[in-house]
């Protein structure tokens, strides 16, 4: 370099006898600087007004893609039908998953007791499937509906609902 383009700036006294050159940048460098600015620029325009794209477009098309591919089951939400079969069923199911919580003879533990009048969230059967599917996040019960199904759900719901009715006398 020559020493037209090394020119001291002169700011030696202000900062403890360093010296301060006012050098310009390469060409490359500044060649560079100035691509990187028109190319941003011309792919903003293209990808938001020629190729009309946008996250939110890409978005839906990548969750059409996945619905497409994977369908949502057409129902599934439990319902509750109190049968026999679904009590039987529906003990094996609750000493397997729920007996940890709430106790072997529904008598509670960790989780409430379900044999007496005062149930947290109501005893209709329409909570109980609710609150078994959907769990209760803020009190660390799971959410059991992804896990057991609408089937089984309905069959603890069963056996939960008979082992009130016979405890309270309804």
């Amino acid at each position: 370099m020559s020493n037209e383009t090394n020119e001291i700036l002169g700011h030696a006294d202000e900062s403890d006898g360093i010296e301060e050159y006012d050098n310009p940048l390469p060409d490359w460098w500044l060649g560079m600087f100035w691509l990187s600015i028109v190319w941003a620029f011309a792919y903003g325009i293209h990808y938001h007004f020629i190729g009309h794209r946008s996250q939110p477009k890409a978005l839906a098309a990548e969750m059409a893609a996945a619905e497409a591919r994977w369908p949502a089951q057409a129902s599934t939400a439990a319902t509750f039908a109190m049968t026999d079969a679904a009590v039987q069923a529906g003990e094996q199911v609750y000493a397997e998953n729920c007996a940890v919580c709430h106790g072997m003879e529904l008598e509670g533990g960790i989780g409430p007791g379900f044999l007496d009048d005062v149930w947290i969230h109501g005893s209709d059967p329409e909570t109980v499937v609710r609150i078994i599917t959907d769990g209760v996040p803020d009190k660390g019960m799971l959410t059991w509906g992804p896990i057991l199904g609408p089937e089984k759900i309905n069959h603890v719901t069963a056996y939960v609902r008979s082992k009130h009715q016979e405890a309270v006398g309804e």
